[in-house]
C-alpha cells in the first residue's frame, strides 16, 4: 500500500501530464482522421477509412513521403555514417579529439554543441542567408572565378540535399556529446592492457572503443531517425516546400499546410496518424536491431 501511495503521489501527476500532452492529442487526431473535419464547413461527418483510402492514391502524399524518407535516410546516414562513417566518423572523430581534460577542450565542446541548442528557425535563417543565390557562399564563389555557382536552394535537383546538409550540421553536435559520454565511460584500464599486449591505436579502437560505444550508436541512430522524420521548421523557413511543386516538402510540413492552411483537418490528421505509425514501426525495428548488436558486442 505504501508503494501504491508513493506511486499515486509522484507518478499520477506525471501520467496525467503525459496523457494531456501526448495521449489525448493522439486520440483526437485519430478521431479527426476518420471524419471530414473542416472548421469552415460544418458539420463534421464520419467518413471512416475514406481519408486513408485517399492517401493511397494521392500523388502529393507519396511525394512528401519520399522526400521525408530521403531526408531521414540521408541525415541518419550522413549523421550515422557522417555518424558511422562521417558524425559517426565526424561526430565520433570530434568526440575522440575532445576526449581530453582542460578548459580549452571544455570550451570546444560548447562550440560544437551550440547548433543543437539553437532553434531550427534560427539555424534556418542563418543558412538561408548563406545559401541563397546572392548569399555569402555564392558571392564568395563568384569572387574566386565561379561564374555560375549552384542554386543551393533554388535548384530543384539539389535543394533537398542542401536541406539535408543543414539538418546534419545542426545535429552533429548532439552526436558528439553522446559519443563523448560513451567514450568517457570506457575504463582506461582496458586501453592500457591492450597497449601492453601490443595493440596499436586502430586495433584498440576496433576491438575496445567501437564495441563499447554500441549503446551510444543506438541512441544517436534512433534519435536522428525520429528527429529527421518530423522535420518542419527548416522546410518552412528555408524553402517553404519549394522550389517548384513540393520539391522539399516533408510529411510534417504537409500536415501543417493541409490542416491549417487548407483547413482539411480530417485529411491532415490521417497523414499525421500514418506518420506516427511509420515512425513507431521503423524506430522500434531499428532499436531492436541495434540493441541486438549491443548484446553481441
Amino acid at each position: 500500500m505504501i508503494g501504491l501511495g508513493r506511486f499515486g503521489l509522484f507518478g499520477l501527476p506525471s501520467l496525467a501530464l503525459y496523457a494531456c500532452v501526448v495521449l489525448i492529442p493522439i486520440g483526437i487526431s485519430v478521431y479527426y482522421s476518420l471524419t471530414n473535419r473542416n472548421p469552415f464547413r460544418p458539420p463534421t461527418q464520419w467518413v471512416g477509412a475514406r481519408n486513408y483510402q485517399n492517401l493511397a492514391t494521392d500523388p502529393d502524399f507519396w511525394k512528401v513521403l519520399t522526400n521525408t524518407i530521403i531526408i531521414t535516410i540521408v541525415v541518419t546516414i550522413v549523421v550515422t555514417i557522417v555518424v558511422t562513417i562521417a558524425a559517426n566518423v565526424i561526430g565520433l572523430a570530434i568526440a575522440v579529439l575532445l576526449d581530453r581534460r582542460g578548459w580549452f577542450y571544455n570550451a570546444l565542446r560548447g562550440v560544437f554543441f551550440t547548433p543543437v541548442i539553437l532553434s531550427g528557425v534560427v539555424v534556418s535563417v542563418i543558412w538561408q542567408a548563406i545559401l541563397t543565390d546572392d548569399g555569402l557562399l555564392n558571392s564568395t564563389l563568384r569572387q574566386i572565378g565561379v561564374d555560375h555557382p549552384p542554386g543551393w536552394l533554388s535548384d530543384p535537383d539539389i535543394a533537398l540535399y542542401t536541406l539535408c546538409w543543414i539538418i546534419t550540421w545542426q545535429l552533429i553536435g548532439f552526436c558528439v556529446v553522446v559519443y563523448l559520454a560513451g567514450l568517457q565511460g570506457i575504463p582506461t584500464e582496458l586501453h592500457e592492457a591492450a597497449a601492453v599486449d601490443g595493440a596499436g591505436p586502430v586495433e584498440r579502437f576496433r576491438k575496445i572503443t567501437w564495441p563499447l560505444l554500441a549503446p551510444a550508436v543506438t541512441i544517436n541512430t534512433v534519435m536522428l531517425l525520429i528527429s529527421t522524420f518530423k522535420i518542419y521548421d527548416h522546410v518552412q523557413v528555408i524553402t517553404n516546400g519549394g522550389p517548384g511543386d513540393g520539391t522539399t516538402s516533408t510529411i510534417a510540413f504537409d500536415v501543417i499546410q493541409t490542416g491549417l492552411v487548407g483547413n482539411r483537418i480530417g485529411y491532415s490528421s490521417a497523414v499525421a496518424v500514418v506518420m506516427l505509425l511509420f515512425v513507431a514501426i521503423v524506430s522500434t525495428g531499428v532499436l531492436h536491431l541495434l540493441q541486438r548488436r549491443e548484446v553481441n558486442a
